[in-house]
């Protein structure tokens, strides 16, 4: 559960409609996920067998890739096909290299940033084009987003997708040459006027788009819609007029929109779904709705001088949605505009004589560049006088070009000038020639006789070498891709399969020869070469395939090592220990696997179920059992991958669990009103994840909420984009959430009923302050003002330069401060923050209404500089930072020496490290003579001026101190950050002691520094230790050899990891520059395992409060991480009966132990089982280093408990146990477990057992 810090902000300005919606998500498409590309792997140190993955087949005759479907992600297929057959868009984001975007290699560097969703575009555009398989896959590109396995499985809206993943890559792209690249292919305007009738005053606003959203209902076409929203005209009169400003009255008044600007992409989204208001329920617009393959927008644009041909767009893509507004599926019409694919028409048709008039018999031809170059054709040389060619197309046609054409396209010249790549106009332009690619194209027009012209014709792209010159249309629906013609898409006009999405280009729009039936074009030089390689290995791994193709991978879930919490299964420890990867022969039995697993588990006992399971984001949830051991596995459905939970087919650690899609359960956002210390509402939200099955009835969020009547409200998304909330009826509460659609991840507000906190007003939601417009100015300059703060107002899209100039002007300041100010975000600590760029919108900023501001003197850098803030030391106290402006290409030594100069240090012992998320030292800066750009610096970081000298690359620089466990005094000591300063050799570091902290237990623990070690990080740790006995501290110990020493790396000011292996390397143990290393002198030698556990272990002496001296204990987990085994360990090691001993861990962060007891059951229906404990997850995270005290139990010692009662059988119930639990804890004689474990604070505590059952074994012993 979290707090919002935006309070009620979130929820100001969403709608609210009483309607049913899709409720979708797009999991964290914003955030970009700089760690990792793959956000989950099945445990490899259990790996049983190797599995042979099946390659994807080879390409079939189309030589074209699909994109193979997750699952539900078809919509998203699409989409990226219809980006990957946009050229111009494939190209620019090819022209972004590593040194922008990154690379893969560098993603867990911690100081790098990687941008992973273009790099991972960029890689699945060059597999569509290069890499010779069927399909590609996007699951790397889906784990860029951050989507789990549940979102690849659900259907999404593709308008909505669009729109979102355009955003995401702006995002992604901020600080790259592509930074604009969206707006620069994309970006539209819109203009809105209302002209008032009286004075004739124009009152607009203009607004940006990626698409065009258009109706489809009542509706006949897509030119029909486009005249109603740009041409028609909305009269304000007779009880609606229009307040008009300059007569200051109600007035009549028209009001139009008209597109200002025309990006070279024209993306259409037609409103499909809609909802019936008196049936209550949605549905998709089935009706005619046409389209043309070229339109000219010229009468829906604001006219001006521009060339016609400026507004003509040809059509590229439609996406076509096949279904019902509840579900459906996707695929895509592509054009191949640059012929990478092989397009076969299944009739071969000869070339026809060229015939105008039989041309003109099938249909009216209105476009003149077909007529004009038919008259060419048929001149000889294709060559003659423009004034003849003007007599010919009278002659022909029955009528002048300045009648018939004049008044669309201009004097004939012009036109012929105008389309210089069909027509070659001489040096005084007198004649006129068809150009040879325009002669070819001119021909193979007329092999379409039998196609539909609609209302324009289609584009004339010249072919080289084409069986037909005509268009190459593909239907790619995910991996399967087939060429299709232009009339077939005549077909998606109507229909539950229609068209759901149209992408036009514009006609201008000319594709360079070399791209011409070359895929390699433009792609860059590292991915040409990965898809050589990719290749290679695809041949090679087809060659392996045919012997292992009846092998799948099954994912094993073991029910002892989950645990049910929370509405789902959770493993114990974690994903690695509790799953098991098993390679099995598909064409086996049922039971044959059931019995492998047996096999394999051999400490299973009782019932084996299998159960498919599934990871849903609330946790793995069990489905349908799998039974029939006759059947073959092949015959069954079982995936390729199928996750199988194994277990009893009962309950899991004692609990029943419930199993089917019916109850699957779901992961719900529920949002509500914080309460106040005193109990009562305030103005915050609060957010929290709730799980609830399925099936469960919407009511149970206001009986979690502890809400007794309350209202719901539900996030939902129309078909417009815009995010409601819509509340469910009373009625309705009684269904269940799958009824009701709502699932992972959706977000419902409860509102207690006698709240009236948010209030529904207009449209818009209300808390009890207008909404936000505006952003607070504070004087920050040198020059007073009459007002030391003002409020600005101000809209998304206001321009930072503009708000700053209004600022000055309200302050009333001196303009010379127009040239020579800055503003700088003021963060709720009162830090100055980076300056905004003149020319940054709000927006763009991210500057959020209502924040502060502040008007300081100096520019803002420019978009080639940085803008830093700098501190000496780590320690960083607020208010203390330096700033400088620097350019982003200069080094990280000059950037040093600059930094140096302005804080007046002198030296050159200094070194750089980047502040990290925790306002910590980072990793140093050690690549000097690299640049703050190639570094991933950004303005707004802080960087550190640390004092010394960084070692060489490939070396480390390690403080190493000297270990003592234990000794007289009974104190903890422990050193305090030394990160500031270098200690004295022979110095400690002392912590105070704590009273009742296992004092007798530890006895004193320091550590005393030796020095520093430059050391190579291929150096092993033998060759550390070796290094550290020269240095001049560690001469006051007797170190006979390093094998007697151990070493330990520094966490928290305590000894934390165990380095084990002398004969390893300090690589492979992944030291940071920020490691410390302290080393313990041995009594003998020792050579650890790599399954070895060094324990500290302590006798408590019997009759009295203290503890023999503190001995190691090296205990071998070959077996298990169990409770038994290392109480079998510890009995051995001290001599004692197992029986006779109990065993505690001490956390000293806590000062209290926990008992550790192996006696753990659980009673099942079928029989009594037990649990496999693994003491290195919860409670314990039992690891090198931790203490173990031990207890020898007394049989006399018993004598006061009350005397157990004899009941039949083994077992009792838990209510017995819980009341002898409770004797236990409470009794007041010696036997009190925290009398012998004295807590820390030297306070009395309850005994902290692990289970009832280790309860009711002490009782038993008694």
């Amino acid at each position: 559960m979290f707090v919002s810090n935006v309070g009620l902000g979130r929820l100001v300005g969403l709608g609210f409609r009483q309607v049913g919606s899709s409720f979708t998500m797009f999991g964290d498409l914003f955030e970009e996920d700089y760690s990792s590309v793959s956000s989950y792997q099945y445990g490899k140190e259990k790996k049983l067998k190797t599995k042979a993955v099946e390659p994807p087949a080879p390409r079939e005759f189309t030589n074209l890739s699909g994109i193979r479907n997750q699952g539900g992600t078809c919509y998203l297929n699409s989409l990226l096909q219809t980006l990957h057959f946009t050229p111009e868009f494939r190209e620019a984001l090819f022209s972004l290299g590593p040194e922008e975007l990154g690379s893969f290699e560098d993603k867990d560097k911690p100081d790098a940033k990687v941008r992973i969703i273009p790099l991972q575009l960029q890689r699945l555009f060059a597999q569509l084009l290069l890499l010779d398989q069927d399909a590609a896959s996007t699951a790397d590109l889906t784990d860029s987003f951050g989507w789990t396995s549940n979102e690849e499985m659900r259907q999404h809206d593709v308008q909505e997708l669009n729109r979102i993943l355009f955003s995401a890559l702006e995002t992604s792209l901020v600080g790259t040459s592509g930074h604009d690249l969206i707006n620069r292919l994309y970006h539209g305007t819109v203009v809105n006027q209302v002209v008032c009738k009286e004075c004739k005053n124009v009152s607009e606003k203009q607004e940006d788009f990626l698409d065009l959203t258009v109706a489809v209902k009542n509706v006949s076409g897509l030119e029909d819609a486009l005249w109603t929203m740009y041409v028609e005209e909305e009269m304000f009169d007779c009880d609606n007029l229009y307040h008009c400003g300059t007569c200051d009255r109600l007035v009549k008044a028209a009001k139009s929109a008209k597109l200002r600007k025309l990006p070279p992409f024209l993306t259409v989204s037609l409103l499909r779904f809609n909802f019936d208001f008196v049936k209550r329920e949605r549905y998709k617009e089935t009706s005619c709705y046409t389209f043309p393959l070229r339109i000219n927008l010229k009468p829906f644009c604001e006219q001006n001088d521009s060339d016609d041909l400026e507004y003509v767009y040809d059509l590229f893509s439609v996406i076509v949605h096949k279904g019902g507004c509840y579900g459906g599926h996707y695929h895509v019409y592509v054009k191949d505009v640059d012929h990478l694919g092989n397009w076969q028409s299944q009739e071969e048709k000869s070339k026809p004589d060229v015939n105008l008039k039989d041309l003109q018999n099938e249909q009216e031809i209105d476009d003149p560049l077909i007529i004009l170059k038919v008259i060419l054709l048929q001149e000889e040389n294709n060559v003659i006088p423009v004034d003849h060619l003007g007599q010919k197309l009278l002659k022909k046609i029955g009528t002048s070009w300045n009648k018939k054409y004049k008044k669309q396209y201009g004097p004939l010249r012009k036109f012929l000038q105008l389309h210089s790549q069909v027509f070659l106009l001489s040096s005084d332009e007198s004649t006129v020639s068809l150009l040879k690619n325009g002669s070819l194209q001119a021909e193979s027009d007329f092999q379409r006789n039998d196609q539909h012209i609609f209302k324009t014709l289609t584009s004339e792209s010249p072919g080289l070498n084409d069986r037909t010159s005509c268009p190459h249309w593909f239907d790619i629906n995910d991996s399967k891709v087939q060429p299709i013609k232009e009339k077939d898409i005549e077909r998606q006009f109507q229909g539950k399969e229609s068209a759901y999405m149209l992408f036009y280009r514009k006609y201008q729009l000319q594709r360079p020869p070399e791209a011409r039936a070359n895929p390699r074009y433009g792609v860059p030089c590292h991915l040409l070469n990965e898809m050589d390689a990719a290749n290679i290995e695809l041949q090679t791994k087809r060659a392996e395939w045919d012997s292992t193709n009846n092998n799948f991978e099954l994912h094993l879930h073991l029910g002892p090592h989950y645990h049910f919490f929370n509405g789902a299964l959770h493993p114990i420890v974690s994903q690695a220990e509790s799953v098991w990867d098993l390679t099995f022969d598909k064409r086996k039995t049922l039971g044959d696997l059931r019995q492998s697993i047996f096999q394999l588990l051999d400490f299973w006992e009782g019932d084996m179920i299998l159960n498919v399971a599934k990871f849903v984001p609330a946790g793995l949830h069990v489905y349908q059992m799998l039974d029939g051991d006759d059947l073959m596995l092949c015959e069954m459905e079982i995936a390729d991958g199928e996750d199988l939970f194994v277990w009893n087919g009962v309950e899991v650690g004692g609990i029943q669990i419930p199993t089917g899609s019916d109850c699957e359960p779901l992961l719900l956002n529920v949002l509500h009103l914080a309460t106040s210390s005193e109990g009562e509402k305030c103005q915050q939200l609060v957010e929290s994840p709730h799980v609830f099955p399925s099936n469960a009835e919407v009511g149970a969020v206001l009986t979690a909420l502890a809400v007794p009547v309350g209202v719901l409200f539900v996030s939902a998304t129309d078909p417009a984009g815009e995010e409601n909330w819509v509340a469910v009826p009373k009625e309705d509460l009684k269904k269940t959430f799958r009824e009701q659609g709502l699932g992972n991840k959706s977000s419902v507000l409860v509102q207690d009923s006698r709240d009236n906190s948010l209030l529904l007003k207009q449209g818009k939601w209300f808390a009890g302050m207008n909404e936000i417009n505006w952003l607070q100015v504070q004087n920050l300059c040198e020059f007073e003002s009459e007002e030391k703060q003002v409020k600005i107002s101000a809209t998304v899209n206001t321009v930072v330069f503009d708000l700053r100039i209004k600022a000055i002007k309200e302050l009333k300041l001196m303009k010379e401060l127009a040239e020579n100010s800055c503003l700088r975000p003021i963060d709720r600590n009162g830090k100055l923050l980076c300056p905004v760029p003149d020319s940054y919108t709000l927006k763009e900023a991210e500057l959020k209404m209502g924040s502060s501001l502040g008007l300081c003197p100096g520019k803002a850098p420019t978009s080639s500089q940085l803008f830093l803030f700098f501190t000496v030391g780590s320690d960083v106290q607020p208010g203390t930072e330096m700033e400088i402006i620097v350019e982003e290409t200069i080094s990280v030594r000059d950037c040093l020496k600059l930094m140096l100069e302005k804080s007046g240090l002198p030296g050159d012992t200094w070194h750089l490290r980047k502040m990290d998320w925790c306002y910590e030292a980072g990793e140093p800066l050690c690549e000097e003579d690299a640049t703050l750009r190639e570094l991933m610096i950004c303005s707004g970081d802080t960087l550190l001026l640390i004092e010394g000298k960084l070692p060489p690359p490939g070396f480390l620089k390690v403080p190493v101190w000297w270990y003592q466990p234990w000794g007289p005094t009974g104190h903890w000591k422990s050193h305090p950050d030394q990160r500031t300063g270098t200690p004295s050799p022979g110095g400690v570091w002392r912590a105070a002691s704590t009273q009742g902290a296992p004092g007798d237990l530890h006895g004193e623990v320091s550590l005393r520094y030796l020095g520093d070690l430059e050391i190579s990080e291929d150096a092993t740790v033998a060759e550390l230790k070796s290094q550290a006995m020269t240095l001049s501290s560690s001469s006051e110990f007797v170190i006979p050899s390093p094998a007697f020493l151990r070493a330990w790396t520094v966490e928290s000011q305590r000894p934390g990891r165990l380095l084990r292996t002398n004969r390893q390397q300090l690589k492979e143990y992944k030291l940071g520059r920020k490691t410390e290393i302290c080393l313990e002198l041995l009594q003998k030698e020792e050579n650890l395992g790599p399954q070895d556990v060094v324990l500290r272990t302590q006798m408590r002496l019997p009759g009295e409060r203290a503890y023999a001296p503190c001995v190691d204990l090296v205990w071998d987990t070959a077996r298990g991480w169990t409770a038994g085994s290392l109480r079998q360990r510890v009995a051995h090691f001290c001599s004692l009966p197992v029986e006779k001993i109990e065993i505690a861990k001490y956390f000293p962060e806590k000062f209290e132990w926990l008992p550790i007891s192996s006696w753990n059951q659980q009673l099942t229906k079928r029989k009594k089982k037990k649990k496999q404990d693994n003491l290195q997850g919860a409670p314990y995270y039992l690891k090198d280093g931790d203490t173990i005290g031990i207890k020898e139990t007394v049989r006399t010692a018993w004598r006061r408990c009350p005397p157990v009662r004899k009941t039949q059988g083994a077992a009792r119930t838990a209510g017995e146990g819980d009341r002898w639990g409770r004797l236990w804890s409470t009794g007041r004689d010696s036997t009190n477990w925290e009398e012998w474990w004295p807590s820390g604070r030297g306070q009395s505590r309850s005994v902290r057992w692990s289970s009832v059952g280790a309860c009711r074994q002490r009782v038993t012993e008694c």
